[in-house]
């Protein structure tokens, strides 16, 4: 998008790393005065635990403070910036994002996780203990805890404790979420997700409606609003162009669409952000 940097990491137009890199939260914001602009990452996808201090992050538009044990989840292509307080401690990992789908898993949205952190926090101390003190079998030690780390972090989501026994309808929702990141710009008819999950319409919406508040189709405007809001923030397609790259070949439907999810319409939008 344009306007928007793509760094390999942040500050380093060229740099090159290994598919494991991390570093301290202190030693890299540091030298930007603990401020870091907003940008992108074209394939790293990154995960930042705090240990100390406290700050905000970006994530496409959407502000959220930051506390001691929170975790922060940055996919490729995720707009992201921060501001930290100057005793910020804590660690950032960066992963190739192909990795991930390489060992099958899926690839985490952008989040904040903020409650129940202690195992995601040690799966990514682990990770990071392997990769500095490698030893026998070290490359099949790195994808365990990789795959380990990925389940913590979806495991998150789902809001599950340790001890929790696993709620089939939190499965359910994660998988219905999983694959309207996968198809929110195909398609919007709940059929369709229905029948790839094996359930009815019926049976989604309900599940939908207990776990997440809204209905199916309310969880597929969220992420389609979602879209729309940084493709108008970030980019400078115009406005037909980025409700066609949604599904929206009427730019009469897409200013509808946008006035009731957002708030405005994109015209307006655009223009405050």
């Amino acid at each position: 998008m344009d306007g928007i940097p793509i760094y390999g990491l942040y500050g380093e137009q060229d740099s090159s790393t290994d598919w494991l890199h991390w570093e301290s939260i202190q030693s890299r914001s540091r030298p930007h005065g603990y401020r870091i602009a907003p940008h992108r990452h074209e394939h790293f996808f990154q995960v930042l635990v705090l240990t100390r201090g406290g700050g905000a992050v970006t994530l496409d538009g959407i502000d959220h403070g930051l506390a001691p044990a929170m975790v922060v989840v940055v996919p490729a292509q995720t707009v992201h910036g921060f501001a930290f307080s100057e005793d910020v401690e804590g660690t950032v990992l960066t992963l190739m994002q192909q990795d991930i789908r390489t060992a099958d898993l899926q690839v985490p949205p952008a989040m904040v996780v903020t409650q129940q952190t202690r195992r995601l926090c040690a799966a990514a101390k682990n990770l990071v203990d392997e990769a500095r003190h490698a030893g026998p079998g070290h490359d099949a030690a790195m994808r365990a805890l990789l795959t380990l780390l990925i389940i913590e972090i979806h495991r998150s989501r789902q809001g599950e404790g340790d001890g929790a026994t696993p709620d089939r309808g939190l499965g359910l929702a994660q998988r219905f979420r999983d694959l309207v990141e996968e198809r929110f710009r195909e398609t919007r008819r709940i059929s369709d997700y229905a029948g790839a999950l094996g359930v009815s319409p019926t049976h989604l919406n309900r599940v939908c409606r207990r776990v997440a508040g809204t209905t199916a189709l309310g969880l597929i405007e969220r992420r389609v609003g979602l879209e729309a809001r940084r493709m108008l923030a970030f980019s400078t397609l115009s406005i037909k162009q980025i409700g066609s790259a949604l599904g929206y070949e009427d730019p009469a439907y897409f200013t509808r669409f946008v006035t009731r999810v957002l708030g405005a319409p994109p015209s307006t939008f655009r223009r405050e952000r």
